[in-house]
């Protein structure tokens, strides 16, 4: 059996130590919208920096790291879309930007309608040209 050469892997436990309520300091942060990005960059002043390989690896191997930034990643998504849906009827609201940072942070699509000469595919015939296509 041979053993393992290198520095241990960090935890989180061990990472955190000095930092008791981080759960708390994160999902408050997630809860006024802010991204991954702001979150490493409060992960660092608290506990020195963190790399991108360290984040994504206590994503998949840290499950209390990993849940709470699930969980805060909703709270920001929910954070953007209610700013959305409280601004409908404000004129001075920048839509175009809310909508790209939508688009950029959230993955939203625009929804694309397969059509022919204006008119939508119903299901039963794509299913009946599948069909044709394979005699």
């Amino acid at each position: 059996m041979e053993n393992e050469v290198g520095r241990p892997k960090k935890t989180v436990d061990e990472t955190f130590k000095d930092w008791s309520n981080w759960i708390v300091e994160i999902t408050d942060l997630y809860r006024e919208g802010a991204s991954d990005v702001e979150i490493k960059s409060l992960i660092s002043l608290h506990c020195g920096s963190i790399s991108n390989d360290l984040w994504d690896r206590w994503l998949k191997d840290e499950d209390k790291f990993s849940e709470t930034i699930k969980i805060g990643r909703a709270f920001s998504q929910a954070w953007w879309e209610k700013n959305g849906r409280i601004n409908l009827e404000n004129k001075d609201f920048n839509y175009t930007g809310w909508y790209m940072n939508m688009k950029n942070r959230f993955k939203w699509k625009d929804r694309t309608d397969v059509t022919s000469d204006e008119k939508p595919i119903d299901t039963v015939t794509v299913e009946f040209m599948n069909y044709k296509e394979k005699k």
